[in-house]
């Protein structure tokens, strides 16, 4: 049974970190591309980033490019969001996925995990 568990949520104030993390079980981690997205309240699930299998390549939303940062460690079958500058704009429920392989889309990912929430206060 594939699980995809996400920590590391929370509040923090504007300009403040946080770091996400996804791990990963039942399935072999280092052959999908992983992905986060996140959904706020009353919105439509949006795409954040996206890694491919060897952690060699990645792709951001326009909306955290230069602020977020996607990582892997296919040792440990975990990704990471590392989240600077946080913006009110960035509260959500961030979820990881996997499979994708660079699709912005949800519907090209194959798994999901629950999600963990970010709040940003102004």
């Amino acid at each position: 049974q594939v699980q995809l568990v996400e920590s590391g949520g929370g509040l923090v104030q504007a300009g403040g970190s946080l770091r996400l993390s996804c791990a990963a079980s039942g399935l072999t981690f280092s052959v999908y591309a992983m992905g986060w997205f996140r959904q706020a309240s009353g919105k439509e699930r949006e795409f954040v980033a996206t890694i491919n299998q060897s952690g060699g390549w990645t792709s951001y939303a326009d909306s955290v490019k230069g602020r977020f940062t996607i990582s892997r460690d296919n040792t440990k079958n975990t990704v990471s969001l590392q989240m600077n500058s946080l913006k009110p704009e960035d509260t959500a429920v961030y979820s990881c996925a996997a499979g994708g392989w660079g699709a912005v889309v949800p519907n090209e990912y194959h798994y999901w995990g629950q999600g963990t929430q970010v709040t940003v206060s102004s």
